[in-house]
C-alpha cells in the first residue's frame, strides 16, 4: 500500500466571506521570502547611483576681487567662514565665505606675488611676497590702527628678509612662524630678524614650501626645487633627515589625524604619501592628474583630501584609493594653483589662474539647506543601497562614470599609451637579458632616490 501526502487548505479561506466581497489573496508580507526582493533592491540601488549623478552639481559660487592668478589660500583656525587668499598681482582679499563677502581687501598688499599666507590669530594675518618682506595685518573691521574697512590698511608688523620667500607657516600654539627661501627660518613675531637658520649641511636647493606638524608642532617639513623633502627639528635646529626623490614636489600638507602622514604634490602628475618613520617608500601612490599636481590639502576628518593641478581640473580622494577620484572643471576655470578644504569638510576651495576663488561642494550629490525626517532617512537609505551594491557591475559603472573635458580625456589617453609602451619595453629587456640580472622593480621602490641623515 502506498502512503501520500497532500496539502489540504480549506476552501473557506480562499471564497468571499459575503456576495460581493473580494476574494481573498494569500500573500507572504516577509521580504526576504519573496521571490523578487533581490531584483528590487538591486534595481532601487541602480536608481539611487543615477540620481547621485543626476543631481551631482558640486559648483556653488566663484569669488571675484583678483586679477591675476591666486596663487595661495589660508584657513582661519577655529572658524568656517574666514579664508584669506592672495594673488600674483600683489592682492590680498580676506573672504566671508558664507556671506560671500570681502572682510577685508589689499590691493597692493606686496610687490610683486603674494607666495604664501598663514593666520597667526584670529584677527593676525601673515602673509609674505617675492619682495622679500613677510607682513603681518590685523583684518578685523577696525585694526589697530584705526582704519575702518574702506580706508587703505597698514601692516601692523614688517619682517625685511635677504631673499625673495616662497612659502609660510605659523606655529600652533607659540607666537613663531617659518619661512621658506633659499633656506628656511624661524622668526618670532616680537624680532624683525630670523631667530633661527635651518638647512642641511649638502643642500643647496631652493625651498618652496614649508609646513609644521599638527600634533608635534615642533617637527617641520620642506619640498625644494632640488627635488627634496627634508625634515626639521626647531627644538635641535638641524635637519634631521631628507629624501631625494624621482621629480620634484610642488605643495605638501600634514595630514591631521595621521601624525607621522604626509602628502606630497608632485610634478610627475602624481600624488604620495608618506610615513615619515619610514621615508624610503611612499604608502600609497595617487594616479588620475594628467598634469603637474600643483596643490594638495587633507580634509580635517583625515579621509579625503583634495588636490588641483596644471590639467585645470579638482580632485577629492579618499585616503588609501589610489585611483577614481571625484573629478570637479568648468568651462572657464584655468591652471588650479591652491586648493583647500573647509574646516567643517562639506566644502572645497580652488584657487585658479583665472583670478577667481571658487567654492565647490566636498560631495557633488549633497543637497545643501535644511532636510526633514523623510528626506534625511531617504538618503540614508539610498546610501546603504549603493554601499551594498557597489560590486555589481551596473552601479558600479553609473557610480565610476565622469564627464570630462575633451583635452583631459585625450592626455590621459596619450598618458596611458605612453605608459604601456614603456611597460613592453621594459619587459623586452628583461626578456633579452641574461636570467637574473635585470629583475622587474616595484613603482614605490622607484619613487625615492635617495635617503640621507
Amino acid at each position: 500500500m502506498v502512503k501520500i501526502s497532500v496539502l489540504q487548505h480549506a476552501p473557506a479561506q480562499h471564497l468571499p466571506v459575503r456576495p460581493g466581497d473580494p476574494t481573498p489573496r494569500s500573500r507572504n508580507l516577509d521580504p526576504l521570502m519573496h521571490p523578487f526582493s533581490r531584483a528590487r533592491e538591486r534595481t532601487r540601488a541602480l536608481n539611487a547611483a543615477k540620481m547621485e549623478r543626476i543631481f551631482a552639481k558640486p559648483f556653488i559660487a566663484a569669488l571675484e576681487g583678483h586679477i591675476d592668478a591666486v596663487e595661495c589660500m589660508a584657513r582661519q583656525p577655529g572658524t568656517l567662514d574666514m579664508v584669506a587668499s592672495g594673488s600674483w598681482d600683489g592682492g590680498l582679499i580676506v573672504h566671508d565665505i558664507v556671506k560671500k563677502t570681502q572682510q577685508m581687501r589689499i590691493d597692493v598688499a606686496h610687490k610683486g606675488k603674494i607666495t604664501g599666507l598663514a593666520f597667526a590669530d584670529s584677527s593676525r594675518l601673515l602673509s609674505c611676497g617675492v619682495d622679500r618682506n613677510v607682513k603681518l595685518w590685523d583684518f578685523r573691521e577696525v585694526d589697530e590702527n584705526g582704519a575702518g574697512p574702506s580706508e587703505p590698511r597698514k601692516p601692523v608688523s614688517v619682517f625685511p628678509g635677504k631673499t625673495a620667500f616662497n612659502s609660510i607657516d605659523h606655529h600652533r600654539t607659540d607666537p613663531l612662524f617659518a619661512t621658506a627661501s633659499n633656506i628656511v627660518q624661524i622668526w618670532d613675531e616680537t624680532k624683525n630678524a630670523a631667530i633661527s637658520n635651518l638647512t642641511f649641511p649638502t643642500a643647496s636647493e631652493t625651498v618652496s614650501a614649508v609646513r609644521f606638524n599638527l600634533s608635534e608642532s615642533s617637527v617641520l617639513a620642506s619640498i625644494g626645487s632640488d627635488r627634496s623633502f627634508t625634515l626639521y627639528d626647531i627644538r635641535t635646529g638641524k635637519a634631521e633627515r631628507r629624501v631625494i626623490m624621482q621629480m620634484r614636489s610642488n605643495a605638501l600638507s600634514w595630514s591631521p589625524t595621521f601624525p607621522t602622514t604626509v602628502l606630497l604634490a608632485s610634478e610627475d602628475h602624481n600624488l604620495y604619501t608618506f610615513d615619515i618613520r619610514a621615508l624610503t617608500n611612499p604608502t600609497q601612490i595617487y594616479k588620475a592628474h594628467v598634469s603637474a599636481v600643483m596643490s594638495c590639502d587633507w580634509s580635517p576628518t583625515g579621509t579625503q583630501f583634495v588636490s588641483g593641478g596644471w590639467d585645470r581640473t579638482v580632485r577629492i580622494w579618499n585616503e588609501g584609493r589610489g585611483t577614481a577620484p571625484e573629478v570637479y572643471h568648468t568651462k572657464r576655470m584655468q591652471r588650479v594653483m591652491s586648493t583647500m578644504f573647509t574646516a567643517d569638510a562639506r566644502f572645497v576651495l580652488s584657487g585658479s589662474d583665472d583670478g577667481n576663488v571658487r567654492i565647490w561642494k566636498a560631495r557633488a550629490h549633497e543637497k545643501l539647506g535644511i532636510l526633514d525626517s523623510r528626506e534625511r532617512a531617504a538618503l540614508e537609505y539610498r546610501e546603504r543601497l549603493k554601499e551594498k551594491w557597489k560590486t555589481d557591475a551596473a552601479v558600479s559603472k553609473v557610480s565610476r562614470s565622469r564627464h570630462i573635458p575633451k583635452p583631459v580625456y585625450k592626455a590621459a589617453e596619450l598618458k596611458r599609451t605612453m605608459l604601456d609602451a614603456q611597460r613592453v619595453k621594459e619587459e623586452r629587456r628583461r626578456k633579452h637579458t641574461r636570467a637574473g640580472e635585470s629583475k622587474p622593480k616595484a613603482e614605490r621602490k622607484t619613487v625615492v632616490v635617495t635617503e640621507q641623515t
